[in-house]
């Protein structure tokens, strides 16, 4: 054993004795699957009530309110139905919140949330769920999207034409701005998400005041209540048509859980309640605002206009009420802040998930991934996903291989949502047989079933032919290609568990241990080791770490 403060290595049996001799790794419970538990989190405690608010708000309030709003219209043919599903979707994302909070009840102490679910739900085969869902986290965890979307709105902003070489250098710009202050600082990045969220919310009430004027006659817009006729008129009757009207709702939604991926970082007595009750405030508000501001949009567009008006929903709005002028110079600022308000949202979120991934000890270089030096923040982990948001802006060729790896990125998580859906589940089950107290919150079984159903759904739903037929994606090619490959990165993600984990230790006659090691910055982690016969329990010279060559 190593002194307090040195870098110790501890297999599961040896943690108890570890506990007793006041080692630093009495945290730990050696009982409790996946990464240890941090009884002192060294990224600190710098997450209230409010900023967990604001994590989530920022990151659901992307581009979608202003750009998705026409192509659902279109979807379901009527503005009353285009109402009503406004008010639907934000009670599927309570189910899913629910299902969550659930969640992170039974785990208090571990951020990462999906990464934490899914490690404990499905222990078997062992070490099977971890390596497969960082293997597809890993490599598909980026934010290109919102940084090319800042760079393009930017521009269009101040009047200067779009090129890819600018496009890629603004782009670039705003994600290093980003990845430096959540490098730096986690308690400053995340001040600066409550200021740029302060801004977007003020933006949506601006959009939701504005509708209430429309409707007042207090503007030019002429018979503001004209698409509130018949309000039914021209329904659709399609099933596939309004199930995927509901889903580009729920999108729009999405980030309402970020709050849970820095569980271990929120401060106060009761963690998990300060997160559920922000889980619940955040939706709350943007349910409101984002159905408020659909009803401005009617009132103010002409529903042809809005209908055919594709990712412009926004832009008709503006121009409709205050003309050409002021909506092509305002718009653009209003989403390139919600664009650069989401990114460092989403960075602060990814960066622990992506940690939690490295404490498993799943990864190479599992200990640098999981420290915290030299500024208390995942620095290697924020570092690593700003690399390949950099790669994925600039090196596709074309604007259809950026469609596609972003479409192939969200596929995998598709996968693994059912699962986390499922989890709850699996969990009540696992803890009523092993003798343990129901969780502290508990989600009803009608919530567990509608986010089950939207999870499934959503994995279902890509490889349904869009109207224009094979070919009729936003890629030139197969529209379904993305899931193929997919699909493909899970499956060699399986076969490299298969090999590294099953094939390789059986034939080389050694066993794969799970040791813990306590960093210099006190966090803990996980590294997968071979024991060959002989060695016992002791740490001998000969154990070789499995995911990187070298030696003890």
């Amino acid at each position: 054993m190593t002194a307090p403060g040195d870098t110790s290595f501890l297999t599961a049996e040896e943690l108890e004795s570890a506990k007793q001799d006041d080692i630093g790794a009495g945290s730990v419970d050696p009982n409790v699957l996946g990464a240890p538990a941090e009884a002192h989190n060294p990224l600190g405690y710098d997450v209230g009530f409010t900023s967990a608010v604001f994590l989530n708000l920022s990151q659901m309030i992307g581009v979608g309110i202003y750009s998705t709003p026409g192509s659902i219209l279109k979807s379901v043919g009527s503005i009353g139905l285009f109402l009503i599903l406004w008010l639907i979707g934000p009670l599927v994302s309570f189910a899913g919140l629910n299902v969550y909070n659930e969640l992170a009840s039974m785990f208090p102490k571990r951020s990462g949330a999906e990464v934490v679910y899914l490690e404990q739900a499905y222990p078997n085969p062992r070490l099977f769920v971890p390596i497969t869902f960082a293997m597809t986290s890993v490599l598909l965890n980026f934010s290109a999207v919102n940084s090319i979307v800042f760079a393009q709105y930017m521009l269009d902003a101040f009047d200067i034409a779009r090129t890819p070489f600018r496009t890629n250098l603004l782009g670039t710009g705003v994600a290093t701005f980003a990845v430096a202050i959540c490098c730096i600082s986690t308690k400053w990045s995340l001040r600066l998400v409550n200021v740029i969220t302060f801004i977007k919310v003020a933006t949506l009430l601006f959009f939701a005041l504005t509708g209430i004027c429309v409707l007042a006659g207090l503007t030019s817009v002429p018979d503001p209540t004209a698409n509130f006729r018949d309000p039914f008129e021209g329904s659709s009757r399609s099933g596939n048509a309004l199930a995927t009207g509901l889903v580009k709702i729920s999108y729009t939604f999405l980030g309402w859980a970020n709050a849970n991926n820095v569980l271990a970082e929120v401060k106060g007595s009761d963690p998990v309640r300060t997160v559920r009750q922000a889980g619940y405030a955040s939706l709350g508000i943007i349910s409101v605002l984002y159905f408020f501001v659909n009803v401005a949009y009617v009132a103010a567009v002409p529903k042809e206009v809005l209908r055919e008006s594709g990712q412009l929903a926004a832009a008709a709005f503006m121009r409709a009420v205050f003309g050409n002028a002021i909506a092509v110079q305002l718009l653009p600022l209003f989403i390139a802040c919600s664009c650069i308000g989401n990114i460092i949202a989403v960075t602060i979120g990814h960066a622990r998930s992506l940690r939690e991934v490295a404490r498993q000890g799943i990864m190479p270089y599992a200990s640098f991934f999981s420290s915290t030096k030299p500024w208390g923040t995942p620095v290697a982990p924020i570092l690593f996903t700003y690399v390949l948001t950099i790669v994925v802006m600039v090196a596709p060729p074309a604007e259809d291989a950026f469609s596609f790896l972003v479409d192939v990125s969200s596929y995998p998580g598709m996968l693994f949502a059912v699962g986390t859906a499922a989890a709850v589940w699996v969990l009540r089950r696992r803890r009523v047989l092993e003798g343990l107290a129901p969780a502290p919150f508990r989600a009803s079984n009608i919530a567990v079933v509608v986010w089950l159903i939207r999870s499934v759904f959503l994995s279902v739903m890509p490889w349904v032919p869009p109207e224009g037929g094979s070919n009729g994606g936003d890629v030139s090619f197969w529209y379904a290609t993305y899931c193929a490959v997919g699909l493909l990165i899970v499956a060699a993600a399986c076969f490299y568990y298969y090999m590294s984990i099953v094939l390789l230790p059986r034939l080389g006659g050694y066993e794969i241990v799970e040791e813990v090691e306590e960093l210099s910055d006190g966090a803990l982690t996980k590294r997968l080791t071979r024991r060959y016969p002989g060695e016992g329990a002791s740490l001998g010279t000969e154990r070789t770490p499995l995911l990187d060559q070298r030696r003890q």
